[in-house]
């Protein structure tokens, strides 16, 4: 492809899918919130602007109480769906980014009153029942013909800080606890873990941690459907890009291995580009996989060690989503601007079992913002039913929902105006005919329908 296909970074982003007029949401000159809506329509509610023809619904809230008697905790973050029992059905598990502070995010009510009526074996960390984790997961039903939910409980429970995760083939969710938290005083475990939790389930999964995929400070997977390598983002401003080679596919508790990406020929090398550009858009680098060891980490080190022995490092590592035989993910402050780069990671046709001889995997810098109006802070991100990306934008001020064709355009999808807060775990239904979306400050999970499959 032509090294100047992505110079919208520089200049404009407008572009037209189909018959949809998207544009930008500005911010104005005082940096501060108002945004130009543009061919977005105006939602006369100033709560979610979205091209003509799509529309949404707040199908949950933090604070509604559950089908089994909890209440839905605060600060709703990744998410993804499954197909339920028939067509009409829709699973969803979402993700909840929860210090154990404040109870006014817990499941358990305002003051935890709920806490003893479940079982402490449920529970991964306790807290000694004072301080519970109160991040975790919650399950959600939705029927796409009557456009309501249906079901929703609590899933996984005593976690903290459970930000994104990812979708295997075999139906579960592995949700990412953002946290390194040590064991001491009123914390019963250790944290920085992936736990596994079966979309199919009524209750709560058992709160076993992955081991193998390593101690740090998770963010997100993808798992490849032919392979069941997964692989891991970091969320550290000098973080590392992992992959888990399982011992037995779809059995991640039964151990593997865990290794880091690190460009051949360039050692430690730091894509950030934040003291000089070292990699540019469109550039393509051969990479290669190192083992890891230690992998529990009690320093936190995983990130240390791994650049020292030559990974690549990448600024907060966040979204990722698996594509045919590809998968991006985004680094939210990467680039000279600090405004965020999305990166393309192009599989060796022996990944997993590389030798001297074998194709390399290819890593590609697609996306490199240097216009907070272009793209400002990249966060959780998913593929569109024709192969395009939906962004969320985490950047405290203004953010929106950006559609990033395969030729690198970018257009405006939806644009939040009732707060400041970040959009959070975009993902199509499996029918592609729904898109699920959180606003995670205003404890809102979404609904958006419309043509979704001509994203």
């Amino acid at each position: 492809m032509a090294n100047g296909r992505r110079t919208f970074i520089k200049n404009t982003f407008l572009t037209s899918i189909g018959l949809l007029a998207l544009t930008r949401c500005r911010f104005d000159n005082s940096f501060g919130q108002s945004a130009n809506s543009n061919n977005l329509i105006l939602d006369l509610k100033e709560y979610l602007d979205l091209p003509e023809g799509f529309t949404y619904e707040i199908i949950s809230k933090s604070g509604d109480q559950m089908n089994d008697g909890f209440y839905v905790p605060g600060r709703p973050d990744g998410m993804g769906t499954f197909e339920g029992k028939n067509t009409d059905e829709v699973i969803i598990v979402r993700n909840h980014e929860n210090s154990p502070e404040p109870f006014s995010n817990s499941p358990y009510g305002i003051d935890n009153e709920l806490l003893d009526t479940i079982d402490t074996s449920s529970l991964y960390d306790s807290g000694n029942m004072i301080m519970p984790g109160l991040g975790g997961t919650t399950t959600l039903i939705y029927n796409e013909i009557t456009r309501k939910l249906e079901h929703q409980h609590l899933s996984l429970a005593g976690t903290y800080r459970n930000c994104a995760g990812g979708i295997t083939p075999w139906k579960s969710w592995l949700s990412c606890e953002e946290d390194v938290t040590r064991i001491g005083n009123n914390i019963v475990k250790d944290h920085g873990f992936v736990f596994e939790i079966s979309a199919l389930e009524k209750g709560l999964s058992d709160p076993k941690p992955i081991l193998g995929m390593g101690r740090f400070q998770h963010e997100a997977v993808a798992v490849d459907p032919i392979s069941g390598i997964v692989y891991l983002t970091e969320d550290r401003h000098d973080g590392l890009f992992y992959r888990y080679v399982p011992n037995v596919q779809e059995e991640l508790h039964r151990g593997g291995k865990l290794q880091v990406l690190a460009v051949k020929s360039r050692k430690a090398l730091d894509t950030r580009n934040w003291d000089e550009p070292v990699i540019k858009v469109n550039d393509i680098l051969d990479v290669e996989w190192l083992d890891i060891d230690n992998v529990l980490s009690p320093d936190d080190d995983l990130r240390y060690r791994g650049f020292n022995s030559g990974a690549a490092r990448f600024a907060r590592g966040e979204g990722i989503w698996f594509g045919k035989k590809e998968l991006y993910f985004a680094c939210t402050n990467g680039g000279d601007a600090h405004l965020g780069q999305i990166f393309r990671y192009r599989l060796s046709p022996d990944e997993g079992r590389e030798s001297q001889k074998s194709i390399s995997g290819k890593l590609e810098l697609f996306v490199e913002s240097e216009d907070r109006n272009v793209l400002h802070m990249c966060d959780n991100l998913t593929i569109t039913p024709n192969g395009n990306l939906l962004v969320c934008e985490d950047n405290g001020e203004l953010n929106r929902i950006l559609l990033i064709n395969q030729n690198g355009s970018i257009s405006v999808f939806a644009c939040n105006k009732s707060s400041s807060s970040e959009f959070a775990g975009v993902v199509f239904s499996p029918s592609g005919n729904t898109i699920f979306v959180n606003i995670q400050e205003n404890g809102d999970t979404l609904a958006i329908t419309g043509p979704c499959r001509t994203l």
